[in-house]
């Protein structure tokens, strides 16, 4: 079988996936832009400033979409434009959302509304913070505003993005704001991050009852360096519990388990119509009496692994597909919210999403509910701590003159979408190298 297609779907969604603070530009009322001003913060002294200009003119990134022959489109609500103060809403920033949402469905593009995407009103950030239980019922509140207002463009919502990323890096490795280092507010911040997440789903139902409603959900893997090494297997064990499994046990088992406590969160129960997938990379975990930030594991990358720009992590497109297989233990859809590379010169990226929209194909050979794959992401953007030194967009873009560039990548992807397929043609001009890999003989 020298000239095997693999065949996607009928139905799939192929999109991209991007967030508010990170497109929009001059967001200047969230924690993002004050921290964005501390010195040493932010790669190179970096900051968001215009970003990718989207509040303006987000439209024309969504013509080159829709040209890619995309069918859906990702993007996040910037609560600190709704809702500049506690309680006051901004109607004309909704008008813009609606704008926004109406312009994706002219191009034939299905809208994903992501609800938080690591940005709080600096309002919420001096009271606290998600510290601060209050914070539930703010984000409630928000949720409603915005369901009411956009509710007629969408029915697909993503309540939180990744809020063991935000817990982690923000509360315990302190590299986003408000760059704490304590492991007990970490737990905590989490906990009220999952109950707001619960609560966001009852009032979406209950506004709109067809909604579909899940969580983006980082799901790193963790190995140990040693699979015969007891205690490696161990630290490899306890990462995944607390940064992958106590997440999906809260929200689908409607149970706390470590770190967050060991008990019943009955009202977390089944609150999820979907749940999405937010794959990078995957680390090696080696048993460290010193590592205690990282619950004694010192994480690696296999010796042999090619490396991704920056420091970002090893090329494992295998993850993909063991991060799917466990997904797929819930029994309920599934979207792929976040997959790519950081990759400026596009040297590994073209060869990155054969290999992963591969191993995403294998799995849908089990009937599995894989209903879309988002690209992180559309153009280069403001990638928070990073600041623009890691460029991870299919186009590329000059931050200073708002110039994009297609790289061949976006060519590529453009193909497989449009053809709905990864073909023998597309190996051959893309990543000849791979045709041994992915082509039986």
């Amino acid at each position: 079988m020298p000239n095997a297609t693999y065949t996607f779907p009928p139905d799939f969604k192929w999109g991209v996936a991007t967030s508010s603070h990170q497109v929009e530009g001059n967001n200047e009322n969230n924690q993002w832009a004050a921290w964005e001003q501390e010195t040493g913060r932010i790669k190179q002294g970096h900051q968001a400033g215009r970003a990718c200009d989207w509040w303006e003119h987000a439209e024309e990134d969504f013509d080159r979409a829709a040209a890619l022959g995309l069918n859906s489109l990702r993007l996040s609500i910037e609560w600190s434009r709704v809702e500049p103060e506690p309680g006051k809403f901004d109607e004309d920033a909704l008008e813009r959302y609606r704008e926004m949402l109406q312009g994706l469905l002219e191009r034939g593009l299905e809208p994903m509304v992501t609800l938080h995407h690591f940005s709080n009103p600096l309002w919420l950030e001096k009271q606290g913070g998600w510290l601060n239980i209050g914070a539930i019922a703010y984000f409630d509140r928000y949720v409603e505003r915005v369901v009411r207002a956009l509710g007629e463009q969408t029915t697909l919502w993503c309540t939180i993005n990744e809020p063991n990323v935000y817990a982690v890096m923000g509360y315990l490795q302190g590299l986003f704001p408000p760059g704490q280092q304590d492991f007990k507010a970490m737990r905590i911040v989490l906990r009220h991050l999952l109950r707001a997440h619960g609560v966001a789903y009852r009032t979406i139902h209950r506004l709109q009852p067809a909604a579909r409603v899940g969580l983006a959900h980082n799901l790193h893997i963790f190995d140990p360096a040693k699979p015969g090494n007891l205690l490696d297997r161990l630290a490899a064990g306890g990462l995944d519990l607390s940064f992958n499994r106590s997440i999906l046990n809260a929200v689908w088992k409607g149970w706390w388990t470590l770190p967050l406590g060991f008990g019943p969160a009955w009202s977390l129960h089944h609150t999820l119509d979907w749940i999405g997938l937010n794959y990078y990379t995957r680390a090696l975990v080696s048993f460290d009496c010193g590592a205690r930030d990282t619950l004694y594991g010192r994480l690696s990358h296999a010796p042999d692994a090619e490396l991704l720009d920056g420091g970002y992590g090893e090329l494992y497109p295998e993850g993909l597909e063991r991060a799917l297989l466990r997904m797929a233990r819930l029994g309920i859809p599934i979207y792929i919210t976040e997959n790519g590379i950081p990759d400026s010169d596009d040297d590994q990226r073209p060869r990155a999403l054969l290999l992963h929209l591969h191993r995403l194909w294998r799995v849908l050979q089990g009937n599995f509910p894989i209903q879309g794959y988002y690209h992180w992401t559309l153009v280069d953007n403001f990638e928070w701590a990073d600041g623009w030194t890691q460029r991870f967009g299919l186009i590329g873009l000059d931050p200073e003159t708002g110039e994009r560039t297609p790289r061949p990548s976006a060519d590529l992807y453009a193909a497989v979408a449009k053809g709905n397929a990864i073909t023998p043609e597309l190996l051959d001009a893309y990543a000849p190298e791979l045709r041994e890999v992915l082509l039986p003989q």
